[in-house]
């Protein structure tokens, strides 16, 4: 089956504590009049199923909304609870960070037809880092997943470097995330 049309499942991770952001809840924050969540819910409108990292908000769209327990474990652990929510085996998860959004369902896209037939894809920036935007094989993701205890705290970096991941260009402004009250201006 062609990766465009092939059922995929859509974690957010929308959890973290925003310290730069003097603690502010990511997800509700506005770019353009919407919030940083209904732009991360565009970006993903293909997939068959979305969970939510995150504290439950409403939304336009029906998503299932988990927390990590204990709070704050970190992107692997936000990964594993988002993993462990779907309903639906699916080959190819796609895992995005709630703050960019000038990501598109065409990076997407992009990210889930690089992913095809391989462990996983991942969006790239101009300087060569790969950003939180990435379409990854279930059954290699569940390979290399750590136990309970060695999700807590584990760099995603550390997680990924098991798998073998195609590296995607980022095009125009869809790798910029918001990190700072800063990059929240400057995205505008």
């Amino acid at each position: 089956m062609d990766a465009e049309w092939e059922p995929f499942a859509a974690i957010i991770l929308a959890g973290g504590r925003a310290a730069r952001l003097d603690g502010v809840d990511k997800a509700g924050v506005e770019v353009g009049g919407r919030t940083l969540l209904a732009w991360s819910l565009d970006a993903l409108v293909d997939a068959a199923e979305v969970v939510v990292v995150g504290d439950q908000v409403p939304t336009e769209r029906p998503v299932t909304f988990v927390r990590e327990d204990p709070r704050y474990g970190g992107p692997v652990a936000a990964l594993c609870t988002g993993l462990d929510a779907l309903l639906r085996p699916t080959a190819y998860v796609v895992v995005v960070a709630v703050d960019m959004p000038r990501l598109t369902a065409g990076t997407v896209s992009r990210l889930r037809r690089a992913a095809k037939d391989r462990d996983g894809a991942a969006l790239a920036g101009p300087d060569g880092r790969r950003q939180l935007a990435l379409a990854l094989s279930a059954s290699r993701l569940a390979e290399v997943r750590p136990d309970h205890e060695g999700q807590h705290g584990m760099p995603l970096r550390v997680l990924l470097a098991g798998l073998e991941l195609v590296e995607v260009p980022a095009r125009d402004d869809e790798h910029k995330d918001i990190d700072t009250w800063a990059d929240l201006r400057d995205i505008g």
